[in-house]
């Protein structure tokens, strides 16, 4: 199989107009010898920096084709910010319409984040919980150990904010708290996600200042090994203001959701490689038992691993089997490889292919992009205003102490991961 597959594999440079006349030429000699119809997908793997001009290129050199379909992937960040995602949109949209694009965001191709929609929309226990009567408030983590390694030239420009924030935190944000579509297509499920970032409540001034955190990390350990600071890393700047670390509180203003908090985190070199949501419900409104029987006890969680353990787990409380009554959390786990025994397909795989079907249902719309931008500038751009400095945080801790202010002084802490 793969020596057939391997034999329609070709290779051209297109550093000028000479390699996409050829890339052209060959893409014509191949729709001839092999019977592909024109059917083209372009993949846009590249530095963000050459998207328009390769877009150009592939309307000036006449590389659709004329009988098939043509489709383009684009990686992100899609745009540096609202306006240069606008100004992308218009570039892209004079040589493909918004149909052909698929802006790619290889979290929503993950089993987990895809069993959002099927766990609330496929079973009647959870989506009349799922609301501001019942849940006390909701916590997304994405976590990674890694640092900068060999992006600092990107990372210097994006930090954790466009890097994460703008894209995958908002989309996770968006899929655990929307309303349910109509249909599970392209259309219904990516407009009730516009609904979602629409009724994001924007911050600014001292809105800023009490629900958005900022860090970077200082040198420390990861797994018993030391580890640089950001700013010790290779081709970043000595006194850079880069974010490496952000928290957010974050209000979705909605019927729904209204006066419910998400408390959202991203951070390099943290203490554990994890994606997770976490919805934390409300206590029971008449406790039965004495103070010393709900000692063991916590709030019922439900949370939803993305990685890298897959899986779903319910946090309830439990008499433990001694005399009298004591009170103690436990939790009914569903493990992904232990309960389908197949491994799940990469999400890359996931995509690609829906790709090449032309279903857009797990890709990003140009009113999603635009949406995202439009919630995460005022607090890009507040923070280049704002005299206070970036919270620092030693690598391999869970943050700056200044995330952990953030969420108690609300009464409550963050989870661990």
């Amino acid at each position: 199989m793969w020596r057939s597959f391997a034999e329609h594999l070709h290779f051209v440079a297109t550093a000028d107009d000479a390699g996409y006349e050829e890339l052209r030429r060959t893409l014509d000699q191949l729709d001839f010898a092999l019977g592909t119809h024109a059917n083209r997908l372009f993949y846009l793997a590249t530095p963000p920096a050459a998207y328009e001009a390769i877009v150009k290129a592939i309307g000036e050199h006449r590389l659709r084709g004329e009988t098939g379909w043509a489709r383009i992937v684009v990686e992100k960040p899609f745009g540096h910010d609202r306006s240069s995602a606008l100004e992308l949109n218009e570039v892209v949209h004079t040589v493909f319409r918004e149909d052909e694009v698929f802006r790619i965001d290889h979290y929503l191709g993950k089993e987990t984040v895809q069993n959002i929609l099927v766990m609330r929309f496929s079973n009647g226990i959870f989506e009349p919980i799922w609301n501001r009567q019942y849940v006390d408030h909701v916590q997304i983590t994405v976590a990674e150990t890694i640092g900068v390694e060999e992006r600092a030239g990107y990372y210097e420009q994006a930090g954790a904010m466009r890097d994460i924030v703008q894209n995958h935190l908002l989309q996770l944000l968006a899929l655990v708290s929307m309303e349910p579509p109509a249909a599970f297509d392209d259309k219904a499920v990516r407009d009730e996600k516009v609904k979602v970032l629409r009724a994001l409540r924007r911050m600014t001034g001292e809105d800023l200042a009490m629900n958005a955190v900022r860090g970077q990390y200082t040198r420390g350990f990861i797994e018993g090994v030391p580890v640089p600071g950001y700013r010790e890393e290779p081709g970043v700047a000595p006194d850079s203001r880069t974010e490496t670390y952000v928290a957010l509180k974050v209000w979705v203003d909605n019927w729904r959701w209204e006066g419910i908090p998400f408390y959202v985190r991203t951070g390099k070199r943290l203490p554990k490689h994890s994606t997770e949501i976490a919805i934390q419900f409300r206590v029971a409104p008449h406790q039965l038992f004495s103070r010393e029987a709900l000692a063991g006890l916590e709030p019922n969680a439900l949370v939803l691993r993305i990685q890298p353990d897959e899986g779903i787990s319910l946090r309830f409380g439990a008499k433990v089997p001694v005399q009298g009554i004591r009170i103690r959390a436990v939790n009914m786990d569903f493990d992904y490889g232990a309960s389908f025994m197949v491994d799940a397909p990469d999400a890359y795989e996931t995509l690609i292919l829906d790709a090449l079907r032309g279903d857009a249902t797990l890709f990003t719309r140009h009113d999603e992009v635009d949406q995202q931008w439009t919630f995460v500038d005022p607090i890009i751009s507040g923070w280049a205003q704002s005299p206070q400095g970036l919270a620092l945080y030693e690598a391999g801790t869970w943050g700056p102490t200044e995330a952990d202010a953030l969420i108690e002084r609300d009464g409550r802490k963050w989870r661990k991961a």
